[in-house]
């Protein structure tokens, strides 16, 4: 995948398990990606209400409004619940980004079918620095 052009391409990134912890990768990842310049819609339903990145934290990806990626910090064995949540976006993302240690082939395999491009098992970080 060239992640230059998906970096190049979005603006807004939904965070599917923001966290409130600075030392855990559900903050520091997407606080890194805020600074570099992305617009971040954090989503965890135990922190709704909560400020993070200057942006209420939503329940739900439905509430998330349009973005053009979600990064998820969630365990595999988590994501079939997650599915219906994503799809049910609108308009549907065009990238959703599964972070390190994240892996479920079958997962990426129905976002593929609906169009969304799906990167698992990567550091959003990571290969955005490898970028600048």
């Amino acid at each position: 995948m060239d992640f230059a052009a998906l970096f190049a391409s979005v603006q807004h990134i939904a965070v599917l398990g923001a966290h409130r912890d600075p030392w855990k990768p559900a903050f520091y990842v997407p606080d890194y990606l805020h600074h570099a310049g992305f617009h971040i819609v954090p989503v965890n339903p135990a922190l709704k209400g909560e400020q993070l990145w200057g942006e209420p934290v939503r329940g739900l990806l439905s509430e998330a409004g349009t973005v053009q990626m979600v990064v998820i910090f969630r365990r595999a064995e988590l994501l079939p619940a997650h599915l219906p949540e994503i799809l049910e976006m609108c308009p549907l993302p065009r990238f959703v980004w599964l972070q390190s240690g994240i892996r479920s082939d079958t997962f990426a395999k129905s976002l593929e079918e609906q169009g969304i491009q799906v990167v698992q098992d990567r550091c959003s970080m990571v290969e955005h620095r490898r970028l600048v």
